[in-house]
């Protein structure tokens, strides 16, 4: 039986794991063929379309929770683990080709928080008015005036059983009270990304899906798997 474990590389600000067996780095060239199905480790449905249209449209794309995969507990302490635990975990239990991410807002007066648990913050019904109102409730507990903040983005994509490549994008900017805007989603109404005047909830969609953490992060995806 052969025992397998990892290897971390980095180059050109894109990270790769590779995996090696007695020793020696299993050499394979990773691509993403267009019209393969992937696997969205996600059971938001919703996702799906903007996963498509970041990746050109060129995939057939499914998610976790159409193929009935349960969801992993996310144990990780950075937006890379919990994004390459997810990938992996649905492209060995489905057996394909599988993609996740992590993201999440980090606030430089809260030392990053709340970072990976930014979707907790919101609690169980995904609240994220009472997630908005937690960060401004911490920040006048420390009595900051710092409003710098950051979303990260980190993508993993898995093969069954084998390598997996991960990247991270980041997007700075600062934060605003009260919120603003209707558009977007989570923490967006407080974001004015860096060179803007405008929240990410008030910015066209498309101007942000452009500028955006993921779509940072996609990019280098694609330079790192797409030909």
């Amino acid at each position: 039986m052969l025992r397998w474990k990892s290897c971390y590389i980095s180059f050109n600000d894109i990270k790769l794991w590779q995996w090696i067996v007695t020793g020696r780095v299993v050499g394979m060239k990773l691509r993403l063929i267009k019209g393969m199905r992937l696997v969205a480790a996600t059971h938001n449905p919703g996702k799906v379309p903007e996963i498509k249209a970041l990746l050109g449209g060129h995939y057939d794309v499914v998610t976790a929770g159409q193929l009935n995969l349960p969801e992993p507990e996310e144990t990780e302490t950075t937006f890379v683990g919990n994004a390459l635990l997810k990938a992996r975990h649905a492209a060995d239990l489905s057996g394909e080709v599988a993609l996740a991410d992590d993201s999440g807002l980090s606030v430089a007066a809260l030392d990053g928080a709340p970072g990976v648990f930014s979707a907790r913050w919101a609690g169980p019904d995904k609240d994220f008015a009472l997630a908005m109102q937690k960060v401004e409730e911490r920040l006048e507990e420390v009595r900051s005036d710092d409003r710098r903040a950051w979303f990260t983005s980190a993508l993993a994509v898995a093969w069954p059983n084998g390598p997996a490549v991960v990247v991270e994008g980041r997007l700075d900017g600062l934060l605003t009270f009260p919120p603003r805007g209707a558009r977007g989603f989570g923490y967006d109404p407080l974001f004015i990304p860096e060179g803007y005047d405008q929240t990410f909830g008030e910015l066209d969609p498309a101007l942000k899906d452009s500028i955006s953490h993921r779509a940072l992060a996609f990019a280098k995806l694609k330079a790192a798997l797409i030909d």
